[in-house]
């Protein structure tokens, strides 16, 4: 127990004073940033390795100190790489009509819909949607070492087997896009999913165009 408590305190205290905050930009609330959550959580990591390997206290005290340093900084890298990529997507794709989410710590979803890109029945690219996807490809390339998974949606409109080849080829036509922009093809899969998860009512014109759109989530490489 007081193991425990010597890593807790030397975590607390290495992390604790660079503590940051940030406004969600969904839901307006403050939130500590990936950055300082990923930091703490691997000060603490790092320290309680340092406490256990010391021979005696003055020992465990000082190999916790050396700990908790390495891991806050491992374990605030990765946040800290999605919040700089996050500000960045935000900054590129204001007034876009594409959303960007936050999703945990360490994954962004970018949402491209109410019928943005595609018009009903086609997977072909809008021409309108061009050049919002050469910012998102700009950002991307900027920040390479992340791995992408882009879906395609469609509304309810015809059958399930049409939906599902509609949404693939619409995920594709997003894929082929951002590689053409000079994303790296390795990084990037997609996906369809038909109809089956939709956002909107699929009873109304603006509800089915809700529906029509492409997800990029955009996740640690492995």
């Amino acid at each position: 127990m007081k193991k425990i408590t010597l890593a807790l305190a030397v975590a607390i205290s290495l992390s604790g004073c660079a503590a940051t905050q940030r406004q969600n930009a969904t839901t307006g609330e403050t939130e500590t940033n990936s950055a300082t959550t990923g930091a703490i959580i691997g000060a603490i990591a790092g320290a309680a390795v340092g406490v256990a390997t010391g021979d005696d206290a003055k020992e465990r005290r000082q190999r916790a100190l050396i700990g908790a340093a390495g891991g806050a900084a491992v374990g605030g890298g990765v946040g800290y790489y999605f919040d700089r990529q996050e500000a960045a997507l935000r900054q590129e794709l204001l007034n876009s009509g594409v959303q960007v989410e936050r999703v945990g710590e360490n994954q962004l979803l970018l949402r491209m819909e109410n019928g943005i890109g595609f018009t009903s029945s086609s997977y072909d690219l809008d021409p309108s949607i061009h050049n919002t996807l050469r910012g998102v490809a700009r950002i991307l390339v900027e920040y390479p070492d992340t791995s992408l998974v882009i879906d395609g949606h469609t509304d309810s409109t015809g059958g399930d087997t049409l939906n599902q080849v509609l949404s693939e080829r619409r995920a594709e036509a997003v894929r082929t896009y951002l590689i053409s922009q000079g994303v790296a093809s390795g990084r990037a899969i997609a996906r369809g999913n038909g109809e089956r998860y939709p956002l909107c009512t699929n009873s109304t014109t603006a509800g089915r165009a809700c529906n029509r759109r492409v997800e990029i989530q955009i996740l640690p490489l492995k």
